[in-house]
């Protein structure tokens, strides 16, 4: 997984956490049609291969993400182009028109939900502009740590659109719903220290060096717990989130009773005992990659 093979990321795997990086700083990290076919494919080979046991999301330059790149809209295609609209032999008829619009809508969400899909925790560590689609990526994530100078923006509003990539599902469940609200209908800037107060970010530092340390840690704290509880507890969050808490008790009951494994409970004492770090064994491979 060479830093070559993408136009939008830079990837490297070390010490069990893959560490993905918006590498676009000319453009503040915008979302060309590259981003929504490369960002998918890249968690889905991470989280179904056998190295990673947590994910990393940063950025180069002054911002985190601008959003969706100017050139694509109204021409977007994300299963990997873009097409001019004027040049669809569909464009009299308004009923294909709209399906093709929806169906991209539909790709573009695929796109987010596989950082929440992921089986493997994914942090994103923000500075500078996060807005639109964006803030749509940092929703979708397990964790979020800002510098002091990041702000978060739900930028459709302000282009006269409806945010419809996960931000208006997501967000809700991570801050009051009356300040997502707010923060959709009037587009405003929302600092970081106010996302820290909401609970949107874990923590805000000074720089983003001082972020990225701290994010490498969290990170190497994940990866030393036993991988399939950890999986286990990133499924089980997500779907009790959606349903109710009954619910999420039987699931969590079905999950153990399928998934609990003991030699990582043995391992867990034995390390105690010994005074040391305990020593799990990876993932195993996940042939048919997301949901598999």
């Amino acid at each position: 997984m060479g830093d070559s093979e993408y136009t939008c990321f830079d990837v490297e795997v070390t010490d069990h956490v893959a560490h993905l990086v918006l590498k676009r700083p000319e453009k503040a990290n915008s979302m060309i049609a590259e981003f929504w076919t490369e960002l998918p494919s890249i968690i889905d080979d991470i989280s179904a291969g056998t190295d990673a046991r947590v994910v990393v999301l940063s950025a180069v330059g002054r911002h985190f993400c601008s959003g969706m790149d100017l050139s694509v809209f109204g021409s977007f295609d994300v299963s990997g182009g873009s097409a001019s609209a004027d040049s669809s032999p569909d464009r009299a008829h308004g009923s294909r028109r709209r399906a093709q619009f929806r169906t991209g809508v539909l790709r573009a969400q695929t796109t987010m939900n596989a950082l929440e899909n992921s089986r493997l925790p994914v942090i994103a560590a923000i500075q500078g502009a996060c807005v639109g689609g964006g803030v749509d990526m940092v929703s979708a994530c397990d964790l979020r740590y800002a510098t002091s100078d990041a702000f978060f923006s739900i930028q459709e509003i302000n282009i006269g659109m409806t945010a419809d990539v996960g931000t208006l599902q997501r967000m809700p469940k991570l801050v009051p719903e009356g300040v997502v609200r707010e923060l959709a209908f009037t587009g405003r800037r929302m600092g970081a220290e106010e996302a820290l107060d909401r609970g949107f970010v874990n923590a805000v530092y000074d720089d983003h060096d001082s972020m990225m340390d701290a994010v490498r840690d969290v990170a190497a704290q994940i990866a030393s717990k036993s991988p399939m509880a950890i999986w286990g507890t990133k499924q089980t969050m997500n779907y009790s989130r959606d349903h109710s808490v009954a619910d999420g008790l039987e699931y969590i009951a079905v999950w153990n009773a399928a998934m609990f494994d003991t030699d990582d409970m043995g391992e867990a004492f034995r390390a105690q005992m010994d005074r040391r770090d305990p020593d799990y064994p990876d993932h195993s491979a996940l042939h048919h990659g997301l949901g598999a």
